[in-house]
């Protein structure tokens, strides 16, 4: 571990991988022939000497006169004090230049352009990303908007970005805002930071969420300029320290769709201060408190729903509409005796028969993940129950009711129904059309969950979408799929009409519902992140297929192709030959499509008009798809209208997904998608 951090402090300092290792080798050894050094390090000496000789120019790396030389190494102490010389004279040359390098900066003239193009730029590690803060919060002029963890303002602070914002010459006039979560066993944590921020001279304001909501990934939003987002996992539960990851961007309309999002959190928080308030006197809000005992909380939760008179809206997991299923009986009563009932939950396929059965008595809409499960019963009593994330989610238990949150503060239950009605109205209607029925169907699943007639239109809907032919082909492991991913090598086209085409990505499938007032379509999105040993090299893509009418019948019409890679753009004219976006094959610069993949998040963007079939188009979106659950390992053979035949092997997950459309401030849940997270395409001709 100790030889790991030397090694990572060494290449901190500008030393290549191969010379820190001989400099850690001669400083411990001593004196060393270099056939030993090569010997010891199991490399040539063609590649050792060119090492040494780098090493030796930094003055750090000394050899005899003997013949064969012996070469040792300055002592560690004393090369670390070489190189903080080096670069303090070097920040020293810079400062002193500085007036000159300025001059001739400024004496530089490019033509502007009318617009500042949208930007995109992933940066790594934590000491670039807060300074990159820095630079926003130096630049701030009106208002700074956060989303953050108590773990993000304690490196906010380690970082002195607190201190910038005091010795901004605006302060005064800027605002500076941040969202968190606050469980009570955080408040000390909290009430110590709070302490350390200089007071005097500018705003500074906290809230955290009324409901106890999970807030969005953390981000940081300035003016309507910028914006970066985290999209590593945030948790404040990850024990073991990762480097962070960002994504920056200057898209206005990215920028604004999510100023829209914190404007709609910030107006339903409470300040800070008051909820610390309220946890350390433990004078709870009217009505208002938590009720610590799981088994009376479970009592009070269902004799509240057996009272109901007029309406039940819920949001629960997707474990807990199957619990809702189960216990049918009382949905039943309800819808017998005129009682409404509203139930958001996660569509996925281990739930979509609850789902179908359910709506014959009330009404279910999708949702995206929710770690929290609200029921609001007749606009008086609100009950708040914690769920566990859907890989650690077990059948109802009384554990489930311990801490239940509940309310009948008329004020405070009318603000959270207004929130649910909201998501509500965001939501989808599940189908039974879903993503795993039209893109990889199997006969076990068609024929258990749908009739006669549904059967021959899923078959219909295949064959009008992408496919003529798809089957499964023999066993195939995880290792397998990843082992071929590893050993690849790019193979460049020569002659397109014969040679064989393969891609080496990433990809994302979604179904995206969309409110009406969208004026857009439902559409299934296919994005593929392929990597520089596809064929055609690097390269993102997306295939659009919006829900149409077509002369046999409603099905998912392939109608555009979106990708940023000019040497592939024919092969994709020839492959979607016969199809409708066979016309609709553009090319896009690099900045104007965007797909990012961390761990099993798929993030895509595109900052362009994309034209449909007339008279639909898609304005700049984006699509975040999330895998979750077990990883799944498919093989299978697809032979597509133009006669092209597709062998495919991946690697994926069942994912949640969400769709932000900036232009009409919307940010919504598709119904489900899947993310594949290590794939291979292999393209035969036609």
């Amino acid at each position: 571990m100790g030889q790991e951090k030397i090694l990572k402090t060494l290449l901190s300092l500008g030393l290549a991988q191969l010379d820190a290792e001989v400099y850690i080798f001669l400083a411990k050894r001593g004196p060393t022939k270099a056939r030993d050094v090569a010997r010891a390090l199991k490399i040539s000496k063609q590649r050792l000497y060119p090492s040494i000789k780098n090493l030796q120019g930094k003055g750090i790396v000394n050899a005899t006169l003997e013949h064969p030389a012996r070469f040792s190494a300055i002592p560690f102490e004393k090369m670390l004090d070489l190189f903080v010389k080096a670069k303090i004279e070097e920040a020293q040359r810079i400062q002193q230049n500085k007036d000159e390098i300025l001059s001739d900066w400024h004496s530089i003239a490019i033509e502007e352009t009318d617009e500042t193009p949208a930007r995109f730029t992933v940066i790594k590690g934590r000491n670039y990303i807060y300074s990159k803060i820095r630079q926003m919060i130096q630049e701030t002029k009106n208002q700074l908007s956060t989303v953050t963890t108590i773990k993000g303002l304690a490196r906010a602070d380690q970082f002195g970005l607190f201190e910038t914002a005091h010795d901004h010459p605006l302060k005064s006039k800027i605002k500076l805002r941040f969202l968190t979560e606050l469980p009570e066993q955080n408040v000390n944590a909290m009430k110590a930071l709070l302490k350390r921020i200089p007071k005097g001279g500018f705003k500074f304001e906290g809230r955290t969420p009324d409901l106890g909501l999970r807030l969005l990934t953390q981000m940081v939003i300035r003016d309507e300029e910028e914006a970066i987002f985290f999209i590593n996992p945030g948790s404040d539960n990850v024990t073991v320290e990762r480097d962070d990851v960002c994504l920056w961007t200057n898209c206005k309309s990215i920028v604004n769709a999510f100023i829209c999002v914190f404007e709609d959190f910030w107006r339903n928080s409470t300040d800070i201060e008051k909820k610390i308030a309220e946890i350390e006197t433990g004078k709870p809000i009217p009505r208002t408190y938590v009720i610590s005992d799981a088994e009376t909380a479970r009592k009070k939760y269902h004799e509240a729903m057996r009272s109901a008179k007029q309406e039940i809206i819920m949001i629960t997991s997707s474990k807990g509409l199957v619990a809702c299923w189960e216990g049918i009986h009382p949905v039943r009563e309800w819808a017998e005796r005129g009682v409404s009932v509203r139930i958001l939950a996660p569509i996925i396929s281990e739930n979509m028969e609850a789902a179908q059965q359910l709506l014959k008595f009330c009404e279910v809409r999708h949702v995206a993940i929710c770690y929290l499960g609200t029921t609001i019963i007749d606009g008086k009593h609100l009950f708040q129950l914690k769920t566990p994330p859907p890989d650690q989610e077990k059948p109802e238990t009384t554990a489930h009711f311990e801490n239940t949150f509940y309310s009948n503060d008329l004020e405070y239950v009318e603000k959270a129904e207004r929130m649910l009605n909201d998501i509500w109205k965001n939501s989808s209607v599940p189908s039974v059309i879903t993503l795993e029925s039209v893109v990889r169907p199997t006969k076990a699943t068609v024929d258990s969950l749908f009739n006669g007639t549904m059967r021959r239109t899923l078959k219909k809907i295949q064959r009008l979408t992408l496919l003529e032919e798809e089957k499964p082909l023999g066993q195939l492991t995880e290792k397998d799929v990843l082992n071929k991913i590893i050993n690849a090598k790019r193979c460049p086209v020569k002659n397109l009409s014969k040679d064989i085409i393969t891609h080496y990505c990433s990809t994302g499938q979604a179904i995206i519902r969309s409110p009406d007032y969208l004026n857009i379509p439902n559409m299934l999105f296919h994005i593929l992140r392929m990597d520089k040993n596809s064929s055609f090299g690097a390269e993102d893509a997306i295939i659009i297929m919006p829900w149409l009418e077509t002369p046999k019948g409603y099905a998912y019409v392939p109608a555009a192709f979106v990708g940023d890679n000019p040497e592939s753009i024919d092969f994709w004219k020839m492959f979607f030959a016969g199809l409708p976006n066979e016309q609709n094959v553009q090319l896009v610069k690099k900045d104007e499509l965007q797909i990012r993949i961390h761990g099993n998040t798929l993030f895509a963007c595109w900052t362009v008009q994309i034209p449909l079939i007339p008279p639909y188009s898609l304005p700049p979106s984006c699509i975040l798809i999330g895998g979750y659950g077990d990883v799944k390992t498919l093989n299978w053979r697809a032979v597509n209208p133009s006669g092209h035949k597709t062998i495919a092997a991946y690697n994926g997950f069942e994912a949640f997904v969400t769709f932000l459309h900036p232009s009409a401030k919307y940010s919504g849940p598709g119904t489900d998608g899947f993310f594949g997270r290590d794939v291979i395409l292999t393209v035969y001709p036609s």
